[in-house]
């Protein structure tokens, strides 16, 4: 099969497409047949590592101190079973679905496999594979925060980087759970950010958030521009800072800040879960959530696709689309 491979750490040049042999499933696992991955700014990160502030050697230490320990990146997938193993029962060939990977990754491929029991569930009926292969990251990520945050209805929300994967996401998850949402993003994504269900928006080319005198029960920071240092005076008295994006020097205060306040800071990687997947299947279903697509691009110019994620300039998501030799894009 055709995967995207890489060997080194480097530019988007680095990725290569390159035939490698076809996974066969294990007894626990459906062999899904790619028709949509994406490129996230973890993608990037990971193929550069390009990290935050004190986690460069972490991240070797992780994912190959030398050289990857796996060459495949991607971590969402869209497609179809192909194959199933002799135990799943969930799933059955034929069955369209769309998956999260997280840290094993390996979907810049035209197959893989996955375990039944893992972050997989049925592709929602109204979407189309490049539609739901934009569910999963952001919006299990902006869930998981939510959950680990104790989100409340009523409480006033903001959301630092709304414009992005996990930002689009947590804005109108927020909004669902009937919170008041403030999205914070550039001049250029302001109406996309409205149009989510933001009640406020706030363009950060023109007004620091934290200097404008309001405050909020629960500040999202996707950016990494938003510590704690920063936003503290932004949070009222019980309110949570939810840092999806920070480095370590900031984690390494949340005890202190915890001991010393009434305020917390939440952060860490997201948890996985399947049961958050067909939750959002359900919402994306019923016209609730609605994944939000930049560009797409064909396998073959994935390079391209990270090139410009690498800018810091998208909205959503960026979807690869795979075209296997026996068919064709309508």
């Amino acid at each position: 099969m055709k995967a995207m491979v890489y060997e080194r750490y480097g530019p988007p040049e680095v990725l290569l497409l390159k035939v490698v042999e076809k996974p066969s499933p294990q007894s626990n696992e459906v062999l899904i047949r790619t028709h949509a991955t994406t490129v996230t700014s973890g993608d990037c990160r990971i193929r550069s590592l390009t990290m935050p502030v004190g986690f460069g050697l972490i991240s070797r230490l992780v994912f190959g101190i030398s050289k990857p320990r796996q060459a495949i990146l991607g971590t969402e997938i869209a497609g179809e079973i192909e194959a199933v193993g002799k135990d799943v029962s969930k799933f059955k060939v034929g069955d369209q679905v769309f998956a999260l990977s997280d840290m094993s990754m390996g979907c810049y491929a035209e197959y893989k496999c996955m375990p039944e029991d893992g972050a997989l569930a049925l592709k929602p009926f109204n979407l189309s594979y490049d539609a739901a292969v934009a569910l999963p990251f952001g919006g299990t990520t902006a869930l998981d925060f939510f959950r680990r945050g104790k989100l409340q209805r009523g409480e006033r929300v903001l959301v630092n980087g709304a414009s992005g994967a996990v930002g689009t996401a947590a804005v109108q998850l927020a909004r669902h759970f009937g919170a008041e949402v403030t999205g914070v993003c550039s001049t250029a994504n302001a109406e996309l950010v409205r149009s989510l269900g933001a009640s406020h928006v706030i363009d950060y080319t023109k007004e620091d958030f934290c200097r404008n005198g309001e405050s909020y029960d629960v500040i999202v920071d996707t950016a990494g521009t938003a510590p704690y240092a920063r936003c503290k005076a932004s949070l009222k008295e019980g309110g949570r800072l939810l840092m999806v994006l920070g480095g370590l020097p900031d984690m390494l205060q949340i005890p202190w800040v915890s001991m010393t306040s009434s305020k917390k800071v939440i952060a860490g990687p997201a948890a996985v879960r399947a049961e958050d997947l067909r939750f959002l299947a359900e919402l994306a279903v019923a016209e609730a959530f609605k994944p939000v697509i930049d560009r797409r691009y064909p396998f073959e110019q994935i390079t391209e696709a990270h090139r410009y994620v690498d800018t810091g300039r998208k909205k959503g998501n960026v979807i690869i689309r795979l075209q296997h030799d026996d068919e064709s894009w309508q």
